[in-house]
């Protein structure tokens, strides 16, 4: 019986640079004092001036429950506000501080510095053709879900 080994599949060179370049990009952010799954919400939330935590998980492809989740450690930062909605009492949206707004730019700026880092030496067509074969998986496997771990 022959096995194939490990490093024979594609998807075990992916996940190891994954591992790697996620791993130093939530050292970075954690140092600011957010997790990527933070990060990722701040980063919406930025776009937009307030917006319903349904609408969130939405875009992001999270469920309802991780959003309030993640939504709860960004409120005890001081980096979200959730407002009541004045016809709704159900209702809410949520938006960034302005400490929230404030540390967005440094974390984008992390995420370009992590992203050099990793693929800086490609060359434009390089880059283009990776991405172009990943977000052909990704339409072809109908992947909705931001990757926030």
């Amino acid at each position: 019986m022959s096995l194939s080994s490990l490093n024979t599949h594609l998807g075990y060179w992916l996940r190891y640079v994954s591992n790697h370049v996620s791993h130093a990009f939530a050292q970075k952010v954690e140092a600011r004092g957010v997790t990527v799954a933070e990060w990722v919400v701040l980063r919406d939330l930025f776009d937009v001036e307030a917006i319903g935590p349904s609408r969130l998980s939405e875009r992001l492809g999270l469920t309802r429950g991780a959003i309030t989740k993640l939504a709860d450690r960004l409120l005890v930062k001081g980096l979200i506000v959730r407002t009541a909605n004045p016809d709704d009492a159900r209702a809410h949206s949520l938006s960034l501080t302005e400490a929230g707004r404030a540390l967005v730019p440094d974390l984008a700026a992390d995420a370009d510095a992590n992203d050099a880092a990793f693929f800086g030496h490609l060359t434009a067509d390089e880059r283009a053709q990776i991405e172009g074969l990943l977000k052909g998986i990704v339409a072809r496997r109908k992947l909705k879900a931001v990757p926030v771990d």
